[in-house]
């Protein structure tokens, strides 16, 4: 009788001790991050980034509401919603400022905040070659033109490269091959329609004002095929870099070609540059749709 109570304690003993080595595991990072899945919206997410005031402006035309404010840091975020085709998207977007730094910054900040499938930067740049005032470049390549070497002999220039995400610069291909998205331009684009292209582009702090300039005469030695100049998008890309799992592409609308580039000109096309960007993107998310398995 004392050796059969002895086995029912031990065998008690023993479930208790395996119900308390599981308890670590109901309340560790996994059931955190179920838990946290569980409370988003079932649409997947896309944070937007802009520098300027006009680009931002741009992009959330497209939105639908309500619209929310969400604070994070000292960071405001405006959310709305991207009804397409093939799917929706929640969408938030903010205004880094500009900077290639503060970008990669503001990315980072982000992703943990939203945990988006893609993060996009929209803007304006200035057109190097081959393309008119109006025209999007999506960047397949962005090359840091800054990183260099300082000599007796002279300035070494070390031209630094990212890549934006494979899927997203497949899809963009497929979007300027289709042709569809001036249709989206609000308010529609004059003829002609501007044209899209899917290549590089040179990032660096200065903004070129001219084409014979030093950092114009650099780029045409080391950069010879970006087709458009800007500030932030190696940043941008260097923050999205660091968090595995997240697709980044730089769209850009040419609003000036290094030449008479003025206020009055930055005016007139930096809105239109703009929206023509903000097309494209709209554009290439309703083609992902979101229905569809994400390759891994």
């Amino acid at each position: 009788m004392i050796r059969k109570e002895f086995r029912t304690l031990l065998l008690t003993t023993n479930v208790m001790g395996c119900l308390a080595r599981e308890v670590p595991t109901l309340v560790g990072p996994q059931s955190r991050t179920r838990a946290v899945s569980s409370t988003r919206s079932p649409d997947p997410w896309v944070v937007v980034f802009t520098a300027l005031d006009v680009e931002y402006e741009a992009i959330r035309e497209y939105l639908d509401g309500p619209f929310s404010q969400r604070e994070e840091r000292g960071t405001l975020y405006e959310v709305g919603a991207l009804t397409g085709v093939r799917g929706s998207w929640r969408v938030a977007v903010t205004q880094t400022g500009p900077g290639s730094t503060t970008a990669g910054v503001q990315v980072d900040r982000a992703i943990p905040i939203f945990g988006p499938e893609i993060v996009l930067f929209l803007g304006v740049a200035g057109g190097r070659k081959d393309v008119a005032l109006g025209d999007v470049v999506a960047a397949d390549t962005i090359y840091d033109y800054e990183s260099g070497k300082s000599t007796l002999k002279g300035y070494q220039p070390r031209i630094r490269t990212h890549h934006c995400a494979y899927r997203l610069v497949q899809r963009a291909r497929l979007v300027s091959r289709e042709n569809r998205w001036q249709q989206r331009i609000r308010p529609p684009s004059p003829l002609p329609p501007p044209a899209s292209f899917i290549k590089p582009i040179a990032t660096g702090s200065k903004v070129v004002t001219h084409d014979r300039s030093a950092v114009a005469r650099l780029l045409d030695q080391h950069t010879s095929d970006a087709l458009a100049v800007e500030t932030e998008g190696h940043g941008f890309l260097e923050g999205a870099y660091v968090n595995p799992g997240v697709d980044a592409l730089v769209i850009r609308g040419i609003s000036d070609l290094l030449v008479g580039k003025d206020q009055a000109s930055d005016k007139h096309w930096q809105p239109i540059a703009s929206r023509h960007a903000a097309a494209v993107a709209v554009e290439l998310l309703d083609s992902l749709g979101t229905n569809m398995p994400r390759s891994q």
